[in-house]
C-alpha cells in the first residue's frame, strides 16, 4: 500500500540533547550524576501525569523544585539549565517541510502542556499538518490509542503511514497496529530508511 502520511516524534528526533554539559553542571550542583537528574525530571510521577494532561507542565516543574528544596521563583532558571544542551535539528525541520505537500506530515509526541506553545515559538509547528501531543489527548505512546488518534486526524490507514521515533517500544507499538516504523538513531540513517520506504531520492 502507498505511504500517504509520515509522522515524527519530537524529543530525541527533531530536538536532541547535543550538549550534556548544562544538565551535567545542574546535576553536580545537587551532588547527582547526569542519569539521576534526568530521572528526577522525566521519571517522576508528576512527569507521567503531565504527559497525559492530568496536571500542567508548570505543576510538574513545581513538584521537581520541591524535591530540590527550591522556591518556585527558580523554575525558569532550573528548566533552562536542564534543557540548555537541547538543540532543534533545523536540517531535519527543512526536510520535513519539503515532504509536506507530497505526504501528510504529522507529529506524535509524548509531551507536557507547554509543547504546542514551544513549537509555535520555535517556528516548527508549520511543518506539520496534524499535531498530536499526549498531554492534549490524554494518552501517551506506546498506547495504541495515540496512534489511532493520529491516523484518524490524518485520514489515513495504518498501512499508509510511517512513524519515526527514537524509542524502540514506541516503534514496536506502531508496527503492531500496521504502521511502518523507523527507529531513529541519527538523522542520516533515519532519512535514508525513510527515502527507501517513500520511494524518494
Amino acid at each position: 500500500m502507498t505511504i500517504r502520511a509520515v509522522f515524527f516524534d519530537f524529543g530525541g528526533v527533531i530536538m536532541r540533547t547535543e550538549y550534556q554539559s548544562p544538565r551535567q553542571q545542574l546535576a553536580e550542583r545537587f551532588n547527582m550524576d547526569y542519569e539521576e537528574i534526568d530521572r528526577a525530571v522525566f521519571g517522576a510521577t508528576s512527569a507521567r501525569r503531565a504527559s497525559i494532561g492530568e496536571i500542567t507542565e508548570e505543576a510538574h516543574w513545581f513538584e521537581v523544585l520541591k524535591r530540590f528544596k527550591l522556591p518556585r521563583s527558580e523554575m525558569p532558571s532550573f528548566r533552562d539549565a536542564f534543557f540548555g544542551g537541547d538543540v532543534i535539528d533545523r536540517n531535519l525541520v527543512s526536510t520535513i517541510r519539503a515532504l509536506r505537500g507530497d505526504f501528510h506530515t504529522g507529529l506524535i509526541s509524548n509531551a507536557w502542556s507547554g509543547m504546542r506553545d514551544f513549537i509555535t515559538r520555535e517556528k516548527v509547528i508549520d511543518i506539520f499538518e496534524t499535531v498530536i501531543i499526549s498531554a492534549e489527548v490524554g494518552v501517551a505512546k506506546p498506547d495504541a490509542k495515540i496512534y489511532s488518534i493520529a491516523l484518524e486526524q490524518a485520514k489515513v490507514k495504518a498501512e499508509e503511514a510511517v512513524f519515526v521515533d527514537d524509542v524502540l517500544e514506541n516503534i514496536e507499538a506502531c508496527e503492531k497496529i500496521g504502521m511502518k516504523g523507523i527507529l531513529f538513531k541519527d538523522p542520516q540513517e533515519a532519512l535514508k530508511q525513510l527515502n527507501q520506504i517513500l520511494g524518494t531520492k
